[in-house]
C-alpha cells in the first residue's frame, strides 16, 4: 500500500542514532565531567582526611603502645570487608584501568552502580588504611562508571556508551591531578590508542568541566609546588640519557614484578575475602619504621624537596616503597599504581642524582631536579604512555620550564623498554584479566553498533583500495572521513592516513571486529 512505509535497514538506523549522538555529544560530556568531577572530589577528601589520621594514629600509637592491638583488630576487620567487596564484584580489584580497556573494547560486563558504590568504599579503606596504592586509576574506573551508568538511565546505544565511559575515565584522572591535559591525552593514548575530533571534543569537554569542579573545591594551585627546582643547564642533558635507560630497566622491573605478585598471591590459594588483609598487616610495622612508605606516596615526593636524604635511606625508601606497592597490588586491594610508580620513580631520580653529584661534581641543587624528570620516565616505561606521563609531570608541577627535560627522559625510558619488548603494564593486566575467565565475557546482542577506526601511516590498510582489502565479516564501511570532507566508500577508494573510518558491525561480534580492525589501522611493530 501508498501508505506504508519501507522500514529503513538496520545500517541505516544506526548511522541515524550516530549522527543525532555527535550532536548532544558535548552537552553529555559536560554531565559526565560535572558528575565524575563532585565524585572524585569527595573521593580525594575522603583519602586526604585518612592520610592524615592515619599518621597521627601512628604517633599516638609510639606513645600508647596499648592501643596497636585495637588497630591490629581493625586492620584485619577492614581487609575482610575490603577483600568481600572484591569477591562480590570482581571488577573492582587494582586499579580498574585494565577491567575499563576491556569493557572499552567488549570482552566485560558488570553493574555499574555496583562496581561504583564498591571500588569508592573499597579504595578509601585500602588506600585510607596504608597500603601502597594510588586514587589515580580507582578515580579513572569510577569516572568510566558514572559514564557507563548515564548512558544506561538514558537508554543510550552500546556505541554512545562507550564514549560516555570514556569520558568519565578522563574526568576521572583530571580530577584526581588537577591535569586536565593529560587526562585528554590518557584517553587517546591508552584507553582507545587512537584519535578522532568527536573523541576529543568530548573528552576535552569532560575533563575541563571536571576539572573546574575540583579546582572550585582543591583551589588551581598544581599537585607539587615546585617552583623552586632548577632547570637542568643544556650541557648536562648527557646525564639525562643515564637517567632514561636507568628508569628503562626499572620499569620492565617493575611490571615483571607485578605479575610475579599476583601469581604469588594466586599460588597461596588464600580466598579473596581474606588476601587484602595480609599487606594491610604488613603496613603495621611500617607506619611505625617506615610511615612515609604507606598510601600513595605524595607525602613521601614533598619530602624529597625539603629533607636532604643520605643515600642509604634513599635506597632503604625505594626498595620497601617498591616491594610493599607490588605486595599491596597483588592482594587485588582497590587501588592504582599511578601515583606508587611516581614515588618510586621520585626516588630512584633522586638517588641517581646523588650518585652523579658525587661521581662528576654536579651542582647539589639538580638533585631534586632529576627526581621530578624521573617520575615522568618511570610512567614511560611501566604505562608506554609517554606523552601522558610527560603532560601529567608538566601539569602536576605546573610549569612548562621542564617540558625539554621531561622529553628527553621519558622518550629515552620508553625506547629502551620498545627495544625489549615490553608490553604496557596495563596491556598485560587485560590481557590476565580476560584470559582468567573471571568475568563474563560480553556477548553483547543483535543491535547494530558503529566504532571509529583511524588509518595510521605505514598500516596494512595505507594506500589499498577498499576492494583489495579482506575485510572482516559481519561488518561494513559506512563513511571515510578525510579532515572535514566525508566520503563515501567505494570499491575503487584508496585509505590514506588520518582517514576515519565509520565502521558498523553486529553487537555480537563487536570484540573480534574491533580488534582485527586495530590491528589493521595500527602501525607495523617490528
Amino acid at each position: 500500500m501508498d501508505s506504508m512505509k519501507e522500514e529503513a535497514p538496520p545500517w541505516q538506523t544506526t548511522l541515524s542514532k550516530w549522527k543525532a549522538f555527535q550532536k548532544r555529544s558535548v552537552i553529555q560530556a559536560i554531565l559526565v565531567g560535572a558528575l565524575v568531577g563532585i565524585s572524585i572530589v569527595a573521593f580525594r577528601f575522603l583519602l586526604g582526611f585518612l592520610d592524615s589520621q592515619r599518621l597521627a594514629l601512628y604517633r599516638l600509637f609510639s606513645q600508647q603502645v596499648a592501643f596497636i592491638p585495637l588497630w591490629l583488630l581493625v586492620l584485619l576487620i577492614l581487609g575482610f570487608l575490603v577483600g568481600s567487596m572484591v569477591k562480590k564484584d570482581p571488577l573492582i580489584s587494582g586499579s580498574g584501568i585494565p577491567q575499563i580497556k576491556a569493557k572499552l573494547i567488549g570482552f566485560l560486563k558488570g553493574n555499574w552502580l555496583t562496581t561504583f558504590l564498591f571500588k569508592f568504599i573499597g579504595g578509601v579503606l585500602s588506600i585510607g588504611a596504608g597500603l601502597s596504592l594510588g586514587k589515580e586509576g580507582p578515580s579513572v574506573q569510577l569516572g568510566a562508571s558514572l559514564g557507563n551508568g548515564i548512558s544506561s538511565l538514558l537508554k543510550r546505544e552500546i556505541f554512545e556508551e562507550r564514549y560516555l565511559m570514556t569520558c568519565g575515565a578522563s574526568a576521572g584522572l583530571t580530577a584526581a591531578f588537577n591535569a586536565p591535559i593529560a587526562g585528554t591525552v590518557f584517553a587517546l593514548e591508552e584507553l582507545h590508542k587512537s584519535f578522532s575530533p568527536l573523541l576529543l571534543v568530548s573528552v576535552m569537554t569532560a575533563s575541563v568541566t571536571a576539572d573546574l569542579v575540583s579546582s572550585l573545591f582543591f583551589g588551581l594551585k598544581p599537585i607539587f609546588d615546585l617552583s623552586f627546582i632548577q632547570t637542568l643547564p643544556i650541557g648536562d642533558y648527557i646525564y639525562l640519557l643515564g637517567l632514561g635507560l636507568f628508569l628503562g630497566f626499572l620499569g620492565m622491573a617493575f611490571n615483571e614484578g607485578l605479575i610475579k605478585a599476583l601469581n604469588f598471591y594466586d599460588r597461596l590459594k588464600i580466598k579473596p575475602e581474606f588476601r587484602p588483609i595480609l599487606p594491610l598487616l604488613l603496613s603495621l610495622p611500617l607506619g611505625f619504621l617506615l610511615p612515609l612508605v604507606l598510601g600513595g606516596g605524595e607525602g613521601l615526593i614533598k619530602s624529597l624537596n625539603v629533607t636532604n636524604y643520605a643515600l642509604w635511606f634513599v635506597i632503604v625508601l625505594f626498595i620497601s616503597k617498591f616491594v610493599f606497592t607490588l605486595f599491596s597490588y597483588g592482594s587485588g586491594a582497590p587501588g592504582g599504581i599511578f601515583m606508587p610508580i611516581l614515588t618510586i620513580g621520585a626516588l630512584a631520580g633522586y638517588a641517581y642524582g646523588q650518585v652523579m653529584v658525587s661521581v662528576f661534581k654536579l651542582n647539589p641543587v639538580l638533585i631534586n631536579t632529576f627526581a621530578v624528570l624521573a617520575m615522568a620516565g618511570e610512567f614511560a616505561a611501566t604505562v608506554k604512555a609517554p606523552v601522558t606521563g610527560i603532560l601529567l609531570i608538566t601539569e602536576m608541577v605546573g610549569s612548562f620550564h621542564y617540558l625539554l627535560a621531561l622529553s628527553t627522559v621519558s622518550l629515552t625510558a620508553y625506547v629502551t623498554t620498545e627495544l625489549f619488548g615490553v608490553e604496557p603494564i596495563y596491556d598485560v593486566l587485560m590481557d590476565r584479566i580476560v584470559h582468567a575467565n573471571k568475568f563474563e565475557r560480553s556477548a553483547g546482542g543483535n543491535n547494530k553498533i558503529i566504532f571509529e577506526a583511524v588509518v595510521r601511516l605505514g598500516s596494512f590498510l595505507h594506500g589499498k583500495r577498499i576492494k583489495d582489502i579482506e575485510w572482516p565479516s559481519r561488518c561494513l564501511v559506512v563513511s571515510i572521513k578525510r579532515g572535514t570532507t566525508e566520503i563515501i566508500p567505494r570499491g575503487n577508494t584508496k585509505l590514506l592516513p588520518g582517514d576515519r573510518l565509520e565502521i558498523i558491525a553486529d553487537e555480537a561480534d563487536y570484540s573480534e571486529i574491533y580488534q582485527r580492525i586495530t590491528e589493521m589501522t595500527s602501525e607495523p611493530k617490528y
